[in-house]
């Protein structure tokens, strides 16, 4: 049976040598012996993948609110598939599978229920006490929150996962933390899960929208991509059903995300001589990228559903009326904290500042799910709801 040295004695022969290394890691913030079969970063997967945090983004919002239907992508399947990618694209590069995992599972866990909306309802209540990111918020879940080992709080992750988690970086996260040099970039392994988060919610966003009836099947012509692949794969399978078309559809566009995004970064890897980890963190750009000539598709897809999906009547309205719940449900617990598990009184009781009550308050609400806010919401405030 393979031993964790036989593990780390493979990486150092087989991976590339810009991928990190589960022998070189920085670590873990509290001392712990090593495991004698696995690897660092295969234990790091799994303590996130058994995390409460984690089991809790099944009943949290991609696009749709779970009450909407069961076959819509949750913040769990979106993160199964964004791992799913990433991995493809460590495989390709040569890059460390196991760290690229760890990243992948754990970069959705700070999301609030409602998705982005929830977020931007408690970053407006946080603004004079810094805000709410959903990175931030993850790290805090993973360093503090997670409450599963007698000898420290939290999962005592890698510095290698916990980086990756607050660099986790794409349209709409932008964190910023203290803890970590903003000067150096992320690993590859990192920049691998960013960007294959984005090629995930591209897709299925694209799919969920046609299934909720918000986007329309022949509105689709206008976005070139899809129009080029739909014309291939209507001409190779010309007596599929609708659906199967749509299916195939959407496996060859990750398709030609994941090949084109391989490409350009093997390019970038040979044009910028990256032939280390530290080259990869003082690098003037991100190595792993889209083309030049892809990024013009690219842009079109998301200016879609931009245009289409996340600013649809229907989503709008879904996402402004969790904004004002949340923030009744915050205001509630302010006014009366003893409402909140007793855990959560705990946590208020260790600082006496204005800002460390709003902190708690406001990380109590990230973790629930949307399932939990609405019953939470009604049993506060629906007289005929059975507290």
């Amino acid at each position: 049976m393979p031993n964790r040295l036989d593990i780390e004695k493979k990486e150092l022969n087989h991976l590339a040598p810009y991928a990190v290394k589960s022998s070189e890691s920085r670590g873990r913030e509290f001392k712990e012996s090593k495991h004698e079969y696995r690897g660092c970063f295969q234990r790091d997967k799994d303590r996130i993948t058994y995390s409460t945090a984690f089991r809790r983004l099944q009943y949290k919002t991609q696009v749709f609110v779970n009450y909407e239907g069961d076959h819509y992508r949750t913040r769990l399947t979106h993160t199964l598939e964004v791992t799913q990618i990433a991995r493809s694209l460590a495989r390709n590069l040569g890059l460390n599978e196991d760290l690229v995992e760890a990243i992948a599972l754990a970069h959705d866990i700070g999301h609030t229920p409602f998705g982005h909306a929830g977020e931007y309802a408690l970053n407006a209540i946080m603004q004079k006490y810094g805000g709410f990111e959903h990175n931030r918020h993850a790290l805090r879940i993973v360093d503090y929150y997670e409450e599963k080992y007698p000898d420290f709080k939290g999962l005592n992750l890698t510095w290698e996962v916990r980086e990756g988690i607050i660099k986790h970086s794409s349209t709409y996260d932008k964190p910023k933390n203290e803890s970590f040099s903003s000067s150096k970039r992320p690993s590859l392994e990192g920049q691998v899960v960013n960007l294959a988060d984005e090629i995930a919610y591209n897709n299925h966003d694209l799919d969920d929208g046609i299934s909720s009836g918000l986007i329309s099947p022949e509105s689709l012509d206008t976005i070139e991509l899809w129009k080029r692949v739909k014309k291939s794969i209507v001409k190779k399978y010309p007596k599929a059903d609708t659906r199967t078309i749509r299916s195939l559809i959407i496996k060859n566009m990750i398709n030609i995300y994941v090949k084109d995004l391989t490409t350009e970064t093997i390019k970038n890897i040979k044009k910028y001589n990256i032939d280390s980890v530290d080259k990869v963190r003082t690098s003037k750009k991100n190595i792993v990228s889209f083309s030049p000539e892809f990024e013009k598709q690219k842009k079109q897809v998301s200016e879609f559903l931009y245009d289409n999906l996340y600013m649809h009547p229907y989503v709008i309205r879904m996402s402004d009326k969790s904004t004002r719940f949340l923030g009744k449900l915050f205001n509630a617990y302010l006014e009366k904290p003893q409402l909140m598990p007793k855990i959560r009184l705990k946590y208020i009781e260790a600082k006496s500042t204005k800002k460390h009550k709003y902190q708690v308050i406001c990380d109590y609400i990230a973790g629930m799910t949307d399932r939990f806010a609405l019953q939470e919401y009604k049993k506060l405030f629906d007289p005929n709801e059975k507290v």
